[in-house]
């Protein structure tokens, strides 16, 4: 008689890229951090800290302050001005996702109601440009000229970006280079500032102040191709938002591009109409399925990792470390999203 015995498997799955090392780095700081925050958003006009909270509460990765916090460990740097700046860098974003909602009409942020649906658009702007001057006043009180050159222009060149969008909407012929230069200000200028203030207020080289801001241009350009991308995946239920909003929104991003590019005369009729006159029932399916046939999306998550690689090696320039090795792992988290 035979018995069979289950063995134990010890196949395992492939380790899953995670941001949780370099949170568990800059812990401590980015307790330090949350509490300026919440500080700052103090105000006397109670709707306020009542609206900011609503959206800083939603959850999110703090990504942004976390680069800065892990910037500035990578350089060595243990005081408190990178905790302040990390907290100035989260102004910024969050002020420039309450007006991003206000332009898009978004309903939903992270699967939570936006503060322009709860609120209104004139309190969503006007608090926005609230958190924007809690920003500068922070930026003033660092005392750097640098800190405050590389701030104020990544927030002026965000503006650009958002503009620039806004014109690029309902234009089926906007051009790769366009739609890269869009990406690039409005998601990676914010990148790269609050990598290369870590190196700053470290008073490291110029060239390692260059590393860090090109390694946070090339993880922000990467980590909005995985956006653009999941607006056409299942995936984006798991993040909070509902599939096809760039899609009903005319927005032209690289999965469209490359479809159009790839496309017969009727496909390019196809989007020509949904992105420049008027959407009908069905229509997203159909263009999910162009996509899938031209393979747009997988090249889209290619290209991203490209940039991912980029920013990898950026970092050549600093000796291997945790922080290192843990600031290496946020780009494989921002890409490894979209899997």
């Amino acid at each position: 008689m035979s018995v069979s015995v289950q063995l134990e498997n010890k196949t395992s799955e492939p380790v899953k890229a995670s941001l949780q090392p370099l949170m568990d780095i800059v812990r401590q700081d980015l307790d330090s951090t949350n509490q300026i925050i919440l500080d700052r958003m103090h105000s006397e006009v109670e709707l306020i800290p009542t609206l900011a909270r609503h959206l800083i509460a939603a959850g999110g990765k703090r990504l942004r302050p976390v680069l800065t916090l892990g910037s500035a460990k990578l350089c060595g740097y243990d005081g408190d001005r990178a905790q302040k700046l990390a907290a100035c860098v989260e102004f910024i974003h969050t002020a420039t996702l309450l007006h991003d909602d206000v332009v898009d009409e978004s309903d939903l942020r992270r699967g939570n109601e936006t503060a322009n649906v709860l609120w209104g658009n004139q309190a969503s702007v006007l608090v926005g440009d609230f958190l924007f001057s809690r920003s500068f006043q922070l930026m003033v009180e660092d005392g750097s000229l640098e800190v405050l050159r590389i701030l104020s222009t990544a927030s002026a060149v965000i503006a650009e970006g958002e503009v620039q969008q806004l014109m690029n909407v309902g234009d089926v012929n906007v051009t790769e280079e366009n739609y890269l230069q869009v990406i690039a200000s409005k998601t990676a200028a914010l990148f790269a500032a609050a990598c290369e203030v870590g190196a700053v207020v470290a008073d490291r080289s110029p060239e390692e102040a260059a590393a860090l801001r090109n390694y946070g241009n090339d993880l922000g350009i990467a980590f909005q191709l995985i956006d653009d991308a999941l607006d056409y995946s299942a995936e984006q239920a798991a993040l909070g938002k509902t599939i096809g909003d760039d899609f009903r929104e005319g927005k032209v991003t690289l999965p469209i591009l490359l479809a159009y590019q790839r496309g017969d005369a009727d496909e390019r009729a196809f989007w020509t109409r949904v992105i420049e006159a008027e959407q009908q029932d069905g229509d997203l399916d159909h263009a999910m399925t162009l996509l899938a046939r031209h393979n747009a999306l997988g090249d889209t998550f290619a290209r991203a990792r490209d940039y991912g690689n980029s920013a990898k090696k950026s970092l050549d320039i600093f000796p291997d470390s945790p922080v290192k090795a843990a600031l290496i792992g946020a780009i494989d988290f921002a890409i490894e999203r979209a899997y």
